[in-house]
C-alpha cells in the first residue's frame, strides 16, 4: 500500500472517531459548568471571603460598653386599668471573684456547659457546626456556645436570636478571651446568669435554692445549680412538672458524669450521690399575696409566646395585666368568707392541706379578669389557678355531651343523642360497644333506673349514662373535641371511657377556656392575663383571645341549656339566684382529691377548684373532713364560693340572659329499653315513670322522664355555707354527683 493510501485510511479512520471524541469532550452544559474544579474553587472563595469578613468585623468592631440589662432595671406591673399593681427587679446579685468559688464548683459549670473551655479561643467552631446541624436537621435549637459566649451574650450583648446578634457574640467573644484570664471570664458567666426564682449569679443561686453561701455547698447542689442553667423555670423543683423533673434530674447526671469524664470526680463517689431536693422558694419583696401568682402567671404567658424568662427578669419591661382590681378584691373575699374562714390549718390535719386556686374570664374578651392561686406564695410557691396536676373529674363531661351533639352521634341501638336521649343509669352497669371494659360505679352507688334522660343524667352527675355516651361517641372523636375546645392534652389524657369521668390532668384556665367557649357560642376563647408588655426592644400584644368557631352555635348553645338545668334542677342548685341567669357543672374527682365548680352568665365565666395536697410532700390527698364536714364536693365549697364572687361582682351591672334560640333539645322518647344492657346481678332501686310527650323542642329545662330522687342534697338558695353532709365513704370510688372515675381511671 503506497503512502498516499495509507494516509487517506488514516484519515477516514480520525472522522469515524471524531464523533466519539466530540461526545466525550462536549459534555452538557450543567456538568461543563459544575466541574469539581469550579465548586471546590466556588467554596473556597466563599470561605474565604467569610474569612475576611469575619476580620474585617473583628477590628471594626470594637469591644462594647456592659450593656444595661447587666445591671438589672425595674420591672413595672399594672392593674387593667394602668395603675401600678407592683415594681420588682431590684438586682438580687452579688459578685464573686474567682478565688471566692471553690474550684470543683468551677468545674461543675464546665462540666455542664463547655468541657473545653480552658483550652479553647473564646469560640468552638466544632460546636458551632454541631449546634448548626442539628437546629437545621430538626434535633433542637443548639448554638453550640461557649461560656465565653454566653458570657459576651450575658454582659455587654442581650438575649435576642438574631444572626447580626450572634455574629458580635461570636467577634467579641475571641477579643474578650484575648483580653481576660480563663478564671474572670468563668467568674463573669456564673454571676450574669440567671438561675430563677429572681436569682442573678451562683450566690444568689445557693441562697434561693439551698438557703446556704457558695462556699458550703455540696458537690451534688452545685450540679443541680450547673444543671437550672438550661432551663431556669423547667428545671425549679418548685413549679416544675414531672416530665420537668425528670429534665432536671437528666441533666443533674449529665454534668456529674462529665465530671467523672473529666477526672474531677471518682466513680465510686459518683455513684453514691443522690438528688438534692432544693428548699421551697421565698418570694421576693412586694410579690407575696396574691400579686406574686398574678405576675407569675403573667411571666409564664410571655414565655410561652417567646419572650425568654432572662429578658424579663433583665427588667425594663412595663406590663399590663388584665386583671381588673374590684373582681380581685372580690374573688379574694369570697375565697376567704366561704373557705379559709372555716378552716383550722393548725389544729385539723384535712384542713392543712386543702389547696383552692380559681380563675375568672371575661367570655366577650377573652381576658383573665381575676385569679386566684393560693394562700401566697410565702405558703405555697405553686400557683393552684394554673397548677396542672389534679383531674377535672365530671366538669369534663359536657364536653363528651358536646361532641356527641358535633358530630351527630347516635346510642348503640341508633338513636339521636340529645338532651332528651334516654339512657340506662344503673350503677356499675358494663359499658357496650368497647374493648376496653369498664363498669362505673354512680356516687354512693345510686341506681337511676334503666330510664334516664340526658339532661337528668347531667343534673345528677351519674357516671354510668357518660361512660356509655363517650363510647357512642367515641373516645378519639371527644378527646378531639376536647383539644379544639381549648384543653391540652396534660397527661393522663387516654382515649378509654374513664376519659368521660375527667380523668386527664387540667387547669383552672384550661377549663375557663372550654366553658367561656360554651359562653361564646361555640367560639373559641382562649383566656389570656397579658393586655400588653413592652421594653426598649420590642413589644407584645397579647395573643388571639377570640377564634374561630371551633364547635356549631347549636351545640354550644344546647350544652349551656343543660347546664342552666343542673343549676335550676341539679348538683349545682347551690348557685340558682335571680340576679343572674347561670350554667355550671359540678365535679369531684376520685377519693375526693379534688373539687370543682365550673360555671358561667352571659358576663362571666368563673372556674372554681380545691385540690388536697399534703404539706410538705406535695402528695394528693382526700378533702373528705374539710372543715369538720363530710365528702368536700363541687357543690360545697368551690360553689360557695362562686355564687358569693359572683354576686359581688355582677351586682348593680344590669346582668342578661343567656340567648339560647340556636339550642335544641330533641323529642322525648318512649323506648322500653334505650340501650343494650348486659345481664347483672343488680336489682334497679328506682322506678321507671312512663314518660309524656308534651314537652317542646325548645324548652330550657325538659321535664324529667326518670326517677325524681337525687342522691345529691340540693342546699337552700339563701344559704351562709353548708359542706356536702357526711355520706359513707364508698370503698372504690365516690364523688360530687356522682362524680369519680373508677377503674383504670388514675389517681392523678
Amino acid at each position: 500500500m503506497g503512502r498516499a493510501e495509507a494516509r487517506r485510511g488514516q484519515q477516514r479512520r480520525g472522522a469515524r472517531r471524531a464523533p466519539r471524541a466530540r461526545q466525550r469532550d462536549g459534555k452538557s452544559g450543567i456538568r461543563r459548568f459544575f466541574t469539581w474544579k469550579r465548586v471546590l474553587g466556588t467554596v473556597l472563595g466563599a470561605f474565604l471571603l467569610g474569612m475576611a469578613g469575619l476580620i474585617g468585623l473583628y477590628y471594626y468592631l470594637p469591644e462594647p460598653q456592659p450593656n444595661e440589662q447587666a445591671t438589672l432595671q425595674s420591672n413595672i406591673y399594672r392593674w387593667s386599668d394602668g395603675s401600678v399593681m407592683a415594681r420588682t427587679g431590684e438586682l438580687n446579685r452579688v459578685i464573686l471573684k474567682i478565688d471566692d468559688i471553690p474550684s470543683l464548683l468551677q468545674e461543675e459549670f464546665i462540666a455542664a456547659e463547655n468541657m473545653s473551655f480552658r483550652d479553647d479561643q473564646g469560640v468552638d467552631i466544632k460546636g458551632l457546626a454541631r449546634g448548626l446541624f442539628n437546629t437545621v436537621t430538626g434535633k433542637g435549637k443548639q448554638g453550640g456556645s461557649t461560656i465565653t459566649q454566653q458570657y459576651v451574650k450575658n454582659y455587654y450583648l442581650n438575649q435576642d436570636q438574631t444572626v447580626t446578634r450572634k455574629l458580635k457574640e461570636l467577634i467579641i467573644s475571641i477579643k474578650v478571651d484575648q483580653r481576660m484570664e480563663k478564671g474572670d471570664i468563668l467568674a463573669g458567666y456564673m454571676n450574669t446568669s440567671y438561675y430563677g426564682r429572681g436569682a442573678y449569679g451562683i450566690q444568689a443561686a445557693a441562697q434561693a435554692y439551698y438557703g446556704v453561701d457558695v462556699d458550703k455547698l455540696t458537690l451534688e447542689q452545685g450540679a443541680y445549680l450547673a444543671a437550672l442553667l438550661q432551663s431556669p423555670n423547667g428545671y425549679d423543683w418548685a413549679i416544675a412538672t414531672p416530665r420537668g423533673k425528670a429534665f432536671a434530674k437528666e441533666r443533674w447526671n449529665y454534668v456529674l458524669n462529665n465530671m467523672v469524664k473529666m477526672g474531677k470526680l471518682e466513680q465510686g463517689k459518683r455513684a453514691a450521690m443522690q438528688f438534692p431536693v432544693p428548699i421551697k422558694p421565698k418570694p421576693a419583696p412586694g410579690m407575696e399575696g396574691q400579686k406574686g401568682y398574678l405576675i407569675q402567671a403573667a411571666e409564664a404567658e410571655l414565655n410561652r409566646q417567646g419572650v425568654k424568662d432572662e429578658a424579663i427578669k433583665a427588667g425594663g419591661w412595663d406590663i399590663t395585666l388584665s386583671i381588673e382590681k374590684k373582681k380581685q378584691a372580690a374573688l379574694e373575699q369570697a375565697v376567704q368568707d366561704e373557705l379559709e374562714s372555716k378552716l383550722d390549718r393548725k389544729e385539723r390535719k384535712v384542713d392543712a392541706a386543702v389547696q383552692a386556686g380559681a380563675t375568672s374570664v371575661d367570655p366577650k374578651t377573652g381576658y383573665i379578669v381575676a385569679m386566684y392561686g393560693g394562700q401566697g406564695l410565702k405558703e405555697h410557691w405553686i400557683n393552684n389557678a394554673t397548677r396542672q396536676d389534679y383531674q377535672p373529674g365530671s366538669t369534663f363531661k359536657p364536653i363528651v355531651f358536646a361532641s356527641a351533639l358535633q358530630t351527630g352521634a347516635t346510642t348503640q341501638d341508633g338513636r339521636p343523642i340529645t338532651p332528651n336521649t334516654v339512657y340506662d343509669g344503673t350503677s356499675r352497669r358494663p359499658v357496650v360497644g368497647s374493648d376496653t371494659p369498664f363498669a362505673p360505679q354512680n356516687q354512693d352507688d345510686h341506681d337511676y333506673g334503666k330510664r334516664i334522660t340526658v339532661q337528668k343524667a347531667t343534673n345528677s352527675s351519674v357516671n354510668s349514662v357518660y361512660a356509655q355516651m363517650l363510647v357512642d361517641v367515641g373516645p378519639a372523636t371527644v378527646k378531639k373535641t376536647a383539644l379544639a375546645l381549648g384543653m391540652k392534652d396534660r397527661g393522663a389524657f387516654d382515649e378509654k371511657p374513664a376519659m368521660a369521668l375527667g380523668s386527664m390532668q387540667s387547669t383552672t384556665v384550661d377549663m375557663a377556656g372550654v366553658y367561656a367557649t360554651f359562653d361564646r357560642h361555640g367560639k373559641k376563647v382562649t383566656p389570656s392575663i397579658v393586655k400588653s408588655a413592652k421594653n426598649e426592644i420590642r413589644a407584645y400584644e397579647a395573643v388571639e383571645r377570640i377564634g374561630d368557631q371551633v364547635i356549631d352555635r347549636s351545640t354550644a348553645d344546647t350544652v349551656t341549656k343543660v347546664l342552666t338545668g343542673v343549676v335550676k334542677n341539679g348538683s349545682a342548685n347551690a348557685v340558682e339566684s335571680s340576679a343572674y341567669d347561670a350554667a355550671g357543672k359540678t365535679g369531684t374527682t376520685e377519693s375526693n382529691k379534688a373539687a370543682w365548680f365550673t360555671a358561667y352568665t352571659p358576663e362571666l365565666v368563673t372556674v372554681v377548684a380545691m385540690f388536697g395536697e399534703e404539706p410538705g410532700t406535695g402528695t394528693q390527698v382526700t378533702l373528705t373532713g374539710t372543715a369538720g364536714g363530710g365528702r368536700a364536693g363541687g357543690s360545697s365549697f368551690p360553689a360557695d364560693i362562686w355564687r358569693a364572687y359572683t354576686l359581688e361582682v355582677l351586682s348593680g351591672t344590669g346582668t342578661s340572659e343567656f340567648d339560647l334560640e340556636d339550642a335544641i333539645t330533641g323529642k322525648v322518647e318512649e323506648t322500653e329499653d334505650p340501650t343494650p344492657t348486659p345481664t347483672k346481678s343488680k336489682k334497679d332501686k328506682s322506678p321507671t315513670p312512663t314518660p309524656t310527650k308534651s314537652k317542646k323542642d325548645r324548652d330550657p329545662t325538659p321535664t324529667p322522664t326518670e326517677p325524681t330522687e337525687d342522691p345529691d342534697p340540693k342546699p337552700t338558695k339563701t344559704r351562709t355555707h353548708r359542706p356536702d353532709k357526711p355520706t359513707p365513704t364508698p370503698t372504690k370510688t365516690g364523688g360530687g354527683g356522682g362524680d369519680e372515675p373508677e377503674g383504670d381511671a388514675p389517681d392523678a
